[in-house]
Order: structure tokens, then C-alpha cells, then sequence
């Protein structure tokens, strides 16, 4: 067999196995090692080979903001801010039709701007927001749709894994990603709060018969500042110190853990159980990215000794489709492996053969990372896989919501995600405009 037979081979190979049910770096391992084997024709020169490319992957310091940022998540959500940014959101929006709604996507957004986990954000505002959502008259089907549609802003809006694990894997600036990632994260924030208003007046047998919220109307001013300012005193020294560059991006997560920490020693949310919990959670966050992150350096040159990108980018030139037929054909391949694959296997399975064809086409990186991304989550959304439904589902614990009332009630929000990504795909500046 040639390299570039060995190359497809593997990779049908590798989509067999994940599909299959394997985990996805240890396919992605497995058949690298084959084919680099099959290539060179040594098993010796293989494991050499690919032991340079799992230390090359994480070896380098900026690695280390993988580690902080997700510590400085669970720190965030053991400290009781997700119910803090709930009640303040709530209070803000209470006047407008359907402001509970409104109120959890603010502060999902809120969240999403000092954790960076979509899986995070969906698990609490789970067991926080919808029952309440459902006590005052919002459907199940509604409630939890917001909950889930909301929580994807985790993932787009700094600071993100999805957007360091892509910076990794495309050789680009974790800051500038974080950057680009506002204006679109805000805009789809936007989008989702109309939405919710829009389903709200016209569609009120979807919504329910959802009622004002008085509850909040007795939070007095020391409360009100007592929830908001440790949120936004986060958000303004992470973001704002990485932004106006005092500080690197691994710098903002060290010092975003320390504010987290005494945050939740202020609020004596931390004890020694819980800290070692969050401790531990960290390590095996951390070391299941870092497997992946291994696994697609391995991938990646693999498939470039195959020649198999370089074929691949001469045939897509050879046909002719220009470059937004290979932008919107790549967009809707994600979208489609989103029914069946988490966030990271799209991309890990993906990237390595699309990148190389849009760095000849002269494509900015860093919009393609925010199309990339945006695109990855609306299969979090999207059956048969959807993985925040799936971790609603499991959260509520309710028998009398299934499966696909809660696929029901994201459905929405999916069709509002596509709707942004069609508005980024069209006008690239907004991923730019802040760079």
C-alpha cells in the first residue's frame, strides 16, 4: 500500500472505532501508531515517532492554562456565584415578558464569561434555573431548552476550552481567540434573550403561561451588591487584565483561581472536602485533554506523512468549489458529526485534514476558530447525541421530562445558533474587530 492509502485506511479506521463506542484518543493513538508503522515499515521508528509528538504536544508552558482555567471553573461553580448571577439577572429582567427566561440566558452569560465549561454551566443552571422557570409557568420542555440552549455560551464566550483546545491545535494565540470570541458570544447571547421573548408572546402554548416575578422585589441594595460584585470583579480582572495585556492568558488563570478561592472563603462555600473534590475533578478534566490534545498531535502528523491533507487540498482545488464551498462544506460536515460526536472529537477528527486546505486558501485562523467553534456546539443541541441534553436529563432527574421534551425545547435556540453562525460566516469583522 502507498502512504496516502495508508492514510485513508486509517482514518476510515479511526471514525469505525469512535463511532464504535472507543474513546476517541485512544482510537486516534491507536491508528496513528499503526500507520506510521505501515508507512515506515518499523514498529521501533513508529513509537519513537510518536513519542517526540506526545511530548512536543504538552510540554510547552503555554499548557498550563488548560489546568488554571478549568480550576478556576469549579472553583466558581462551588462558591454558589451561578445562583448569585441567577437571582441578579432575574432582578434586572423581571419587567420584561418572559424575563425569568431572559434572566437565566443573562446569567448563563454572566457564568459562561468566568468558567469556560458548557458542561458546567448546564449541570447547575439545571438543578438553579429551571425550577424555578417551571414554578412560574414556563413549560418543562421550554424550561429546560433554555437552560440547555444558554449553556452553550460557555464554550464561545472567554474564557473557553473549546477555543484553547483550537488554539493548540491550529498554532494560534489563546488570547487573540478569547478576543474574537466577545462580539459573537455577546451577539448570540442577544439573539437567544429575543428569542426567548419572541417564543414567549407568540407561541405561549410552547412556552407555557409564563408570570411575573415578584419574589425579587424585596432584594435590597447590599444584597443586590453582594451577589454582582464578586461576578463582576472576576470577570473585569481576568478578562480586562488579559485584554489590556497586563497579564498572559496562563497569568489570568492563576489569577482568576485566587480570586475564585477567596470568593468562596468569603461566602464559606469551600471546605476541605470540597476543595480536594474540586482538586481531583481538575486533574482528571485536565488529564483527558491532555490524552486528546497527544492523541491529535499524533493524528496530525501521521496524516501528514501519508500526504493525505495535501491530496486532499489538491483535489478540493482541483474541484473547483472556491472558498466558501470548502467554508460551508466543512461547516456542514461539523454540524453533521455533531449528531454523533462530543466537541472535541469533531475537532480532533477534523481539523488536521481542513487546516492545511484553508492556510492555502489564506483563511484568518482565528474566525475560522470561532466558526469552528460555533458550529462544534450546535451538535450539543442536536439528537441523537446532544450532550448537554443528556447531562440536563441526568441532572433533573424528573420522569416527567423526557429526553425529547428537552430536545424539543433546544430546538429553538439550535435554529438561533445557525442563524449566528450564518451572520459570523458573513461578516468576519465581527470575530475582529476587538484584535
Amino acid at each position: 500500500m502507498s502512504p496516502l492509502e495508508i492514510g485513508v485506511a486509517t482514518l476510515l479506521a479511526m471514525v469505525v472505532l469512535v463511532y464504535s463506542g472507543f474513546y476517541v484518543s485512544i482510537a486516534l493513538m491507536l491508528c496513528s501508531y499503526i500507520g506510521v508503522w505501515a508507512i515506515k515499515g518499523t514498529p521501533t521508528l513508529a513509537g519513537k515517532l510518536l513519542a517526540i509528538s506526545a511530548y512536543d504536544s504538552i510540554s510547552t508552558y503555554h499548557f498550563g492554562v488548560i489546568p488554571l482555567f478549568v480550576l478556576m471553573g469549579l472553583l466558581i461553580a462551588a462558591s454558589g456565584i451561578g445562583r448569585d448571577a441567577f437571582d441578579v439577572a432575574n432582578l434586572l429582567f423581571k419587567r420584561v415578558k418572559g424575563g425569568l427566561g431572559v434572566g437565566a440566558i443573562g446569567a448563563n452569560t454572566l457564568f459562561a464569561a468566568i468558567t469556560g465549561i458548557s458542561i458546567a454551566s448546564a449541570s447547575i443552571f439545571t438543578k438553579i434555573a429551571v425550577p424555578e422557570l417551571t414554578k412560574h409557568g414556563y413549560s418543562k420542555s421550554f424550561a429546560t431548552g433554555i437552560v440547555a440552549g444558554s449553556s452553550v455560551l460557555g464554550m464561545l464566550i472567554p474564557p473557553s476550552l473549546l477555543l484553547i483546545l483550537y488554539g493548540f491545535l491550529a498554532d494560534q494565540s489563546v488570547g487573540d481567540l478569547f478576543l474574537a470570541g466577545v462580539v459573537p458570544g455577546l451577539l448570540l447571547a442577544i439573539l437567544f434573550c429575543f428569542g426567548v421573548v419572541v417564543i414567549t408572546v407568540m407561541f405561549p402554548r410552547f412556552a407555557g403561561q409564563p408570570i411575573s416575578i415578584e419574589t425579587q422585589s424585596d432584594i435590597g441594595l447590599r444584597v443586590l451588591l453582594a451577589k454582582i460584585v464578586p461576578i463582576l470583579g472576576l470577570i473585569v480582572v481576568v478578562l480586562g487584565g488579559l485584554y489590556l495585556g497586563l497579564f498572559t492568558p496562563i497569568e489570568a488563570g492563576a489569577i482568576g483561581c485566587l480570586g475564585a478561592f477567596i470568593v468562596g472563603l468569603i461566602k464559606k462555600a469551600l471546605s476541605w472536602k470540597v476543595c480536594l473534590s474540586v482538586l481531583n475533578e481538575t486533574g482528571l478534566i485536565t488529564a483527558s485533554i491532555g490524552f486528546l490534545i497527544i492523541a491529535a498531535q499524533m493524528y496530525s502528523r501521521m496524516l501528514s506523512m501519508s500526504g493525505l491533507p495535501a491530496e486532499f487540498g489538491e483535489w478540493i482545488g482541483q474541484a473547483d468549489i472556491g472558498f466558501w464551498g470548502v467554508i460551508l462544506a466543512y461547516v456542514a460536515a461539523v454540524i453533521l458529526m455533531g449528531t454523533l460526536l462530543d466537541s472535541s472529537s469533531i475537532m480532533l477528527v477534523l481539523l488536521p485534514l481542513i487546516l492545511p486546505i484553508v492556510i492555502e486558501l489564506d483563511v484568518n485562523l482565528i474566525w475560522f476558530g470561532i466558526v469552528t467553534v460555533l458550529a462544534v456546539e450546535i451538535g450539543l443541541l442536536t439528537p441523537p447525541f446532544g450532550l448537554s441534553v443528556y447531562v440536563i436529563k441526568s441532572t433533573l432527574n424528573d420522569s416527567s421530562v423526557s429526553t425529547s421534551d428537552i430536545f424539543a425545547g433546544a430546538a429553538p435556540f439550535a435554529l438561533i445558533m445557525l442563524i449566528t453562525l450564518g451572520i459570523i460566516i458573513a461578516f468576519p469583522n465581527l470575530t475582529t474587530m476587538l484584535l
